[in-house]
Formats: structure tokens, sequence, C-alpha cells
């Protein structure tokens, strides 16, 4: 999907969890281990989804600026990438194994309100 807004500020939704309730369907909370709210190489914390508990999470690849996937409760999940498309645009995208093809879906919605959240924090 391309996204009418500075590559860098699409990361930042991806990667601060306190942005994730706002963009991700199925994201109730979500926390880091330690107290950060930012991503990065190795990360771990817990996701609360629309009902019960919350999992753990693991970052298990992380380009700073450029792509980042995770393994929740041990289980590989969604992989998110930017790419910058200049200065003022940028193609996010999202991926999913095989096996969870379905929650592609989800990612769909995820997207169009990430870049509804970056183009409106662009244009003000």
């Amino acid at each position: 999907m391309t996204v009418a807004a500075r590559p860098e500020r699409v990361w930042d939704l991806l990667v601060d969890v306190r942005w994730w309730p706002r963009w991700g369907p199925s994201v109730r909370c979500a926390e880091l281990d330690g107290g950060a709210t930012r991503l990065g190489p190795g990360a771990t914390g817990r996701v609360w989804g629309p009902a019960g508990p919350g999992a753990p999470f693991r970052v298990t690849a992380f380009e700073e600026g450029r792509r980042w996937a995770w393994e929740v409760a041990g289980v590989g999940a969604t992989e998110h990438v930017v790419q910058a498309l200049g200065a003022e645009r940028c193609r996010l995208g999202f991926g999913v194994p095989w096996p969870a093809a379905p929650y592609l879906a989800v990612c769909r919605v995820a997207a169009g309100r990430i870049r509804r959240l970056a183009e409106a924090a662009d244009a003000g």
C-alpha cells in the first residue's frame, strides 16, 4: 500500500507499541519488557488480543527504518515493511506465514489505519 507520508512517520507507528492498539485490529494492548516503548533487535514483550491474557512476543528480524518481524507465543507471525519512495511517500507492506494467509485481511485493515494516521500527522 502506498502512503503519502514520510517513511520515518510510518516506521514510528510500526515500532512504537503505544500506537499498536490504534492501528492493529487484533491488538488491545502491548508492552515491551523493561518499560521501553520502541522495538529494536531482539526486543521482547507481551501483546494482548481482543480477549484473554497477554502472549509473549520476540522480535526475530529488525532492519532499522525498513522492516521487522516477530514471533508471538513462539509462533512465527507478521513481517512489517516500509520502503521509501522519496522523502514524502513510502510503500507499507505486511507478510504472514503461509498457514496464516487468512490473517492478510486483518493486515489490510491495519495498513489502512496506519496510512490514515501517518497522512494525518504529516498534513498537520
